[in-house]
């Protein structure tokens, strides 16, 4: 915990705490955004190989996974307009959101159905493709449909696989792990839904519930794993490979609004709006989308009132130096895949340059949110998702400043609002039910 002096003086430098702290809605903007991608850390061409590396293992992700068949095995995403969703704000909101209304809808990804599904996975299939190699059983030629052979899942049973996770990380690790062999286990705090664990378990995973906040799950995971010289660690707060893993969304999404005749470039500009938790899914792809399109697009992090962390560790520069609980909010929410406390240093100082900005949304919006989008376009998406929809409300609401400030009020009739889900479809039919009916006090 910071002492009560220091946060005393950061209220003092930061007008926007005090809101925060008082469960305000807020709209931070980034006064450090560079209009180019920086060099850092990370390399673009890390996002590259792991693409190259998806598509190595397209062939046995069709044998063992059928649904991906009309993909040719890669998992990957529709984008799809709303407008009847757009519509329903402006009414709801009592404002004007110039331009198209977008969803990327990984909410659908298949296997684990989630954004955290291309870093997860790429991350469990590059550990497997080295073991692999290293032990004389693949080369880089071979056709990699033969990991699903029995061979392939006797080998990789001597091997461990673990990680941290409030839920949808812990879904695309397990359920990949688990299908080629590994013994898998997830370290799962207590913001985890019951349904996640319970389908961890059912895929062969080992779950291991903790009554505290997902920084002691990721801790207690990474220390269980640091003993066993076969076990590899999924370190969501730090790993490069689930960054690039994430990262690979945006040539794929590139591709998705050339062929859906969508421009983005200075008079067309793309604004998007990514459900944050520690950081690294929307941080990944936010990367790859500023590597892109560079000045043309404004990315935007949505977090809980409850949890921001991405917000006070950018916003302070302390990164996961400062927790929510630092400032009196207690990281609770229905949003299970946002309920982290401190953020990811390693996203954060990435960020830095290249995020617009973050905003907090209340869980009464994102329930309100999940019936409406349900009722106008027919989509299921779990609470977390619907961080994304709050969007682009806070930036026509606050965001005047940014636009005028960045020339962008004119060019607002040709913009792009891609709102990008995170999760929905492995949710169970009576848990849907459950979200649907459900009221806030």
């Amino acid at each position: 915990m910071i002492e009560k002096q220091k946060i005393e003086k950061l209220r003092n430098q930061f007008y926007l705490l005090n809101d925060i702290s008082m469960l305000k809605p807020v709209l931070w903007i980034n006064p450090k955004k560079q209009l180019t991608l920086p060099k850092d850390d990370f390399s673009i061409h890390e996002a590259k190989e792991a693409e190259e590396l998806l598509k190595r293992f397209s062939s046995y992700i069709r044998a063992a996974f059928p649904e991906t068949e009309k993909s040719q095995g890669i998992i990957e995403s529709e984008i799809k307009e709303i407008s009847n969703m757009k519509r329903h704000l402006e009414e709801l909101e009592g404002i004007k959101i110039s331009g198209k209304f977008i969803l990327k809808c990984d909410h659908s990804l298949p296997i684990s159905g989630s954004i955290k599904a291309r870093g997860g996975i790429y991350e469990v299939l590059k550990y497997a493709e080295a073991l692999a190699i290293d032990n004389g059983y693949l080369s880089y030629d071979d056709n990699y449909e033969k990991l699903a052979s029995d061979t392939f899942k006797q080998f990789y049973s001597q091997y461990k696989i673990a990680v941290g996770s409030t839920g949808n990380l812990g879904l695309s690790i397990g359920i990949m792990g688990a299908k080629l062999g590994f013994q898998v286990t997830v370290h799962m705090s207590a913001d985890a839904k019951e349904w996640k664990k319970q389908l961890l378990r059912e895929k062969g995973v080992e779950v291991i519930e903790y009554s505290s906040d997902y920084s002691k799950a990721v801790e207690e995971g990474r220390k269980q794993a640091e003993l066993d010289e076969k076990c590899h660690f999924v370190d969501d707060e730090n790993s490069k490979d689930l960054f690039a893993g994430y990262a690979v969304a945006a040539a794929r999404l590139q591709k998705q609004l050339i062929d859906s005749k969508i421009l983005v470039d200075k008079d067309h500009p793309l604004f998007v709006y990514l459900p944050c938790g520690v950081g690294g899914g929307p941080g990944g792809v936010a990367y790859g989308l500023k590597a892109l399109y560079g000045e043309n697009v404004h990315i935007f992090f949505g977090e809980p009132i409850q949890s921001p962390c991405m917000l006070l560790g950018m916003m302070t520069g302390l990164h996961d130096g400062i927790s929510v609980a630092d400032i009196g909010l207690s990281n609770q929410t229905e949003a299970d895949g946002l309920a982290v406390g401190r953020a990811s240093k390693f996203v954060g100082k990435i960020m830095e340059p290249i995020i617009s900005g973050c905003y907090t949304v209340s869980d009464q919006f994102l329930f309100n949110s999940l019936k409406d989008i349900y009722k106008q376009e027919h989509i299921f998406m779990e609470p977390s998702a619907h961080a994304g929809v709050y969007g682009p409300i806070m930036l026509m609401k606050n965001g005047s400043h940014y636009l005028s400030e960045n020339d962008l009020t004119a060019k607002m009739e040709h913009a792009t609002h891609l709102i990008w889900s995170t999760g929905g479809d492995m949710v169970p039919p009576e848990q849907r039910i459950e979200y649907l009916q459900k009221t806030l006090k």
